[in-house]
C-alpha cells in the first residue's frame, strides 16, 4: 500500500484535508466504486468525496473497511441531498449516510445545494452534529456568494468548505475571493471539465512541454492555484495518472494562459436556477 504523498491543506478548523481527492459521483454501487477507491488507496489517494444523491455510500464504507488502512488516515466526505434539507430530517439523513458508510464519524459534510427556504435550518443541524462532535468539519457546495452573505448571517459556524464547479471555463473568481476573505476553502467539483478538456489545444501543448498529460496539466493548475480538487474515474489507469501531478510545477506564464480560458461557462446546473 503506497504511502500517502499528497499536500494537505489546513481549513479554517485545523482539520487537515489532503488537496487531491477521489471523486465517486456516477461510481455504481457495489463492485465498480470499490474497486475504484482500492485502486485509488494503493495509488496513495486518502480522501474520498460521496453523497447521498450517489446511492454508493456503502460501497464506499466497504471499500473503506476491507482497505486495511487506519481510520484516522483516511478523509471521508458525504452530502445531504436537497429532499433530506431541513433541520430533522438533516439530522437522520446523517445518521443514515454513517450507517450505511459503517462509519462512527465524517471527516467532512455539505449541504449539498442551496435549497430555498431550507438551507439556513440545514446548516443548523449541520452545527449541531459538529458541535456534537460527530463530524470534524462542515461546509457547503455550490453555494454563491449571495448564498454565503445570507448564511453567515445567522451561521455560529463558517463554513470550512464551498465544494464548486471549477475549472478553467469557470473560474468565478468574484466568488473564489469571497471564500478567501471569509477563510471558506474552495474544492472543485468537475475539475476535468466533464473531458471536454481534451478539445482544449492549450492543454496538450503545454502537456508536450511538461512531458506530462492534458489531464495532468489540468489539474496541476487547480493544485497551484490552492484548490482542493476530487476528480472522479472508475478507471485504474486514470486513476493513477490523476495522482502523478506532484512532481512538476506550471509556470506563472503557463498559469496565466489557462486562468485566461475562463468565461463563466457550466458544465454543470446553475445553483440559482435548479429544480432538484
Amino acid at each position: 500500500m503506497t504511502k500517502q504523498i499528497f499536500p494537505e491543506v489546513t481549513l479554517n478548523n485545523n482539520v487537515s484535508v489532503p488537496q487531491l481527492g477521489l471523486g465517486v459521483w456516477q461510481s455504481r454501487e457495489g463492485g465498480e466504486v470499490e474497486r475504484a477507491i482500492a485502486c485509488a488507496f494503493e495509488a496513495g489517494y486518502r480522501s474520498i468525496d460521496t453523497a447521498a444523491i450517489y446511492e454508493n455510500e456503502r460501497g464506499v464504507g466497504a471499500a473503506i473497511k476491507n482497505s486495511g488502512i487506519s481510520r484516522d488516515e483516511i478523509f471521508v466526505t458525504s452530502k445531504v441531498w436537497n429532499s433530506d434539507q431541513g433541520f430533522d430530517i438533516t439530522i437522520s439523513a446523517f445518521g443514515n449516510s454513517l450507517k450505511l458508510l459503517g462509519l462512527e464519524y465524517l471527516d467532512l459534510y455539505l449541504v449539498h445545494w442551496p435549497v430555498a427556504g431550507k438551507y439556513k435550518e440545514t446548516w443548523k443541524a449541520l452545527e449541531l452534529l459538529y458541535r456534537k462532535g460527530m463530524v470534524r468539519a462542515i461546509g457547503v457546495s455550490n453555494f454563491l456568494t449571495h448564498h454565503l452573505e445570507k448564511l453567515l448571517q445567522e451561521a455560529e459556524v463558517v463554513p470550512a468548505v464551498n465544494q464548486i464547479e471549477f475549472h478553467p471555463y469557470l473560474i468565478q473568481q468574484d466568488l473564489f475571493d469571497y471564500c478567501v476573505e471569509k477563510n471558506i476553502r474552495v474544492e472543485a467539483w468537475g475539475p476535468l471539465m466533464q473531458g471536454k478538456f481534451t478539445k482544449i489545444r492549450l492543454f496538450a501543448e503545454i502537456a508536450e512541454k511538461y512531458n506530462k498529460t492534458a489531464a495532468q496539466v489540468l489539474l496541476r493548475w487547480h493544485i497551484q492555484r490552492g484548490v482542493i480538487t476530487i476528480p472522479k474515474s472508475v478507471n485504474e489507469s486514470r486513476i493513477k495518472e490523476n495522482v502523478a501531478i506532484f512532481d512538476f510545477s506550471l509556470s506563472e506564464e503557463k498559469m496565466d494562459q489557462i486562468n485566461k480560458l475562463d468565461k463563466n461557462y457550466r458544465f454543470g446546473p446553475d445553483p440559482d436556477n435548479f429544480d432538484f
